[in-house]
């Protein structure tokens, strides 16, 4: 006699987020998370390493990866930044590819799907930020890249606002295999909390500064520790950049920048960690960090883990 009550499938799978910078892949991953862990900025190539963001849904979990953006490399840093985000493509069950649907097709997208040449995996086409184009204009933005190449799947959305995304979960929840559910159902990432802390700080000194010190900026955590008799986290970190000007800008004058860039960081910490902050935030030149591969290890780079 056959058993009628069988238990629903549950499907997990992992899912690289791919595209030019600045098209919205880190939105998009915060807004499926439901939480930030991803940094977002209007300046290209704020996501450096690739960050594993989960969502556990009662019959799948989805480990999406937001990869740094695709762009030609102009040190060291940035060929780093380009193999972990090609690298990804052939380790996934899916790889999203996100476009911004207010720019046209350009030589960016055509590199990136040269790239798609040798994949096997099914890759869907992501239109992002629709909200900024009118509907009449999106048929045309579909027509252009089904010309280019033979999408699994095209789904327009905007990762701000929160449109059609759970329509492209159930997209994505089609073409993943069966099976066991990789983390906890409360872990939404798998980088350690000092990581997201040093990106939390880095976000806040790139919003702050604007163009003065675009990407010659890292953060390290000196120290991270729970003060047991006050109840509290101290978080001792170090900003690094390149060049004594650029030490000024982000200290200010009598260290009004640094202050600011402290406050606003500890209130994302402090949501993050659950818990009262101390953040102590020291500034220190390390002049073309970004082309010397072992200040780049030394501040999280490692190559041999992508």
């Amino acid at each position: 006699m056959s058993n009628t009550n069988e238990t629903p499938q549950h499907k997990s799978g992992f899912i690289s987020i791919i595209g030019r910078p600045n098209v919205g892949k880190s939105t998009f991953l915060n807004k499926v998370i439901g939480q930030k862990i991803a940094i977002m900025s209007d300046k290209p190539q704020t996501t450096r390493n690739k960050v594993q963001g989960v969502l556990t849904q009662n019959d799948s979990q989805l480990i999406f990866i937001d990869t740094p953006g695709i762009h030609k490399p102009k040190h060291k840093l940035g060929d780093f930044m380009m193999k972990v985000a090609i690298n990804t493509l052939k380790q996934v069950d899916l790889v999203l590819f996100m476009v911004n649907a207010a720019e046209g097709f350009g030589k960016g997208e055509e590199f990136i799907l040269e790239k798609f040449e040798s994949v096997r995996t099914p890759i869907f086409l992501v239109i992002n930020k629709i909200d900024q184009i009118h509907p009449d204009q999106l048929l045309n933005v579909i027509d252009s890249y089904k010309e280019k190449y033979d999408f699994r799947e095209i789904v327009p959305i905007s990762a701000l606002e929160g449109n059609n995304v759970d329509a492209l979960l159930e997209q994505i929840k089609k073409y993943l295999p069966e099976g066991p559910q990789f983390y906890p159902a409360d872990q939404v990432t798998d980088h350690p909390e000092r990581f997201i802390v040093s990106e939390l700080i880095r976000e806040k000194a790139l919003h702050l500064t604007r163009e003065e010190v675009p990407h010659s900026l890292a953060v390290v955590i000196d120290k991270m520790e729970r003060r047991e008799d006050k109840d509290v986290i101290h978080v001792m970190a170090t900003i690094i950049v390149e060049r004594d000007s650029q030490k000024g800008i982000i200290i200010g004058k009598q260290g009004k920048m640094l202050k600011e860039i402290g406050q606003r960081a500890r209130i994302d910490i402090e949501n993050l960690l659950g818990s009262k902050v101390f953040l102590e935030l020291w500034v220190k030149v390390q002049k073309d960090w970004r082309n010397k591969m072992h200040q780049l290890r030394d501040y999280g780079f490692r190559e041999d883990e992508y």
